[in-house]
């Protein structure tokens, strides 16, 4: 073995949920977040607070967005079931079939109960892609050369160009469209952290509004596959179903959250802008201003004699 991958393997085995680019994403925005929080102390009064405040929530929208873009569970489901576990092979194995399907793939789950079974190790993940370069059957046939077990392949094999299904498709087209639309309210996310930055408040809650727009056109984008009847997927005498997963959640809860985050500002911006600007930090403090000035000296020839 070499670091845990048999030789033969070309390449490492992607995680289900997270892989290095996750990772990568992740440990960036941490290191925005850390490096925020050393200057926090800088900040005065409650205005500390609305900054941290501020700052934590808008970091952790701009992560999910980027996140579920690598992430692989999108849709997931399990089944444990007894089933044929190579080819050509009437042993059978009680295992852990489970489905992960992403924007840019699907990952298949297998492993044993136990995991050691007819003196061999069973605990497989493999990684189909079918984002665009990406070439599926190829990824297949490159899993059919190396000896896959038989339910890996078997739920592989349903998602193929050449499936009966026709989900390949709907699939890629989908995952797509929906991973445009939430790397366009990426953007539209740091539009709205400049505008919070400058004294156009309102506009940066409209821009928070169509963050949450882009980001709820995504998951209606990845929702259309389910308009295409999905082919049971039967293992032994069970049958895997899939479900929405984490990732589709965590995207409509932070699109809710631009929404909801969007309308308050709007709405406090008309009724009430003097607690919106101390909210953002905006608002002159008359008070702070004369004790920062203690003694204020005059120039007599420059004051016209009525004052």
């Amino acid at each position: 073995l070499f670091d845990g991958v048999y030789p033969f393997y070309p390449q490492q085995r992607k995680a289900a949920l997270f892989d290095i680019s996750t990772i990568i994403v992740i440990v960036v925005f941490l290191t925005l977040a850390c490096s925020f929080l050393l200057i926090i102390p800088g900040i005065r009064g409650r205005a500390r607070l609305y900054w941290t405040l501020r700052v934590l929530l808008s970091l952790f929208v701009g992560v999910v967005i980027v996140v579920v873009q690598f992430t692989g569970d999108w849709e997931t489901g399990w089944v444990q079931a007894n089933t044929s576990y190579k080819s050509f092979s009437h042993v059978q194995v009680n295992a852990d079939i489970g489905l992960h399907i992403g924007l840019a793939g699907v990952n298949v789950t297998l492993r044993g109960n136990p995991v050691n079974q007819i003196n061999e190790t069973i605990n497989y993940n493999e990684h189909f892609p079918w984002n665009f370069g990406a070439d599926y059957d190829r990824s297949y046939s490159e899993g059919l050369e190396k000896g896959l077990p038989s339910p890996i392949l078997y739920v592989a094999e349903k998602f193929s160009r050449q499936s009966p299904c026709a989900v390949h498709r709907q699939y890629r087209i989908a995952g797509h469209y929906a991973s445009a639309m939430l790397w366009v309210a990426f953007c539209t996310w740091i539009i709205s952290n400049i505008l919070f930055s400058m004294p156009v408040l309102v506009y940066g809650g409209y821009m928070l509004l169509v963050t949450g727009a882009f980001v709820i056109f995504s998951l209606l984008s990845f929702s259309t596959v389910r308009n295409s009847p999905m082919c049971l997927i039967q293992i032994g005498t069970r049958t895997l179903h899939v479900a929405y997963g984490g990732s589709f959640w965590l995207v409509l809860a932070i699109g809710l959250l631009c929404f909801v985050a969007g309308i308050t500002i709007a709405t406090v911006h008309h009724l009430n802008l003097e607690l919106l600007k101390a909210f953002f930090d905006l608002r002159e403090d008359k008070a702070e201003e004369y004790q920062e000035m203690p003694e204020v000296f005059i120039n007599p020839h420059f004051v016209s004699k009525a004052l």
